[in-house]
């Protein structure tokens, strides 16, 4: 049986936007629901109870399991086999490799921060 996959992403960050647009789309996972946080508040204050919160990145439950930040992208990417998009081609490359997620991502929360104050929009969902 085929894994569930929940991504959980900030609906007001424009790079969170894209690449939740690009997963649901492009991505060719049937097994996945895309989520804004911002809209699911409920679904974040528990996660965030729990010690997931989503201003430190993006959520992926799995089946029972919960992947924040790197690791959710990390391992949403892996699940990305044949994009018809040529960024998520380019994102799911570089996501796949744990290495590489984990040096990357920090650079990725800031441009998320940096992108929202430009907006004027909280960096806090909850």
């Amino acid at each position: 049986m085929a894994s569930k996959y929940t991504f959980i992403y900030d609906g007001e960050c424009p790079f969170c936007n894209h690449f939740a647009e690009l997963l649901e789309i492009k991505s060719e996972i049937t097994n996945i629901k895309i989520l804004d946080g911002r809209k699911n508040l409920t679904l974040i204050n528990s996660l965030l109870e729990k010690g997931y919160d989503l201003d430190k990145g993006a959520i992926l439950l799995k089946d029972e399991k919960i992947f924040h930040g790197s690791e959710a992208i990390n391992t949403i990417c892996k699940q990305i086999k044949n994009p018809s998009s040529s960024l998520l081609f380019v994102l799911s490359r570089v996501f796949k490799s744990n290495k590489r997620t984990k040096i990357l991502f920090p650079l990725l929360v800031r441009a998320r921060r940096f992108a929202l104050i430009s907006k004027g929009i909280s960096t806090s969902i909850v």
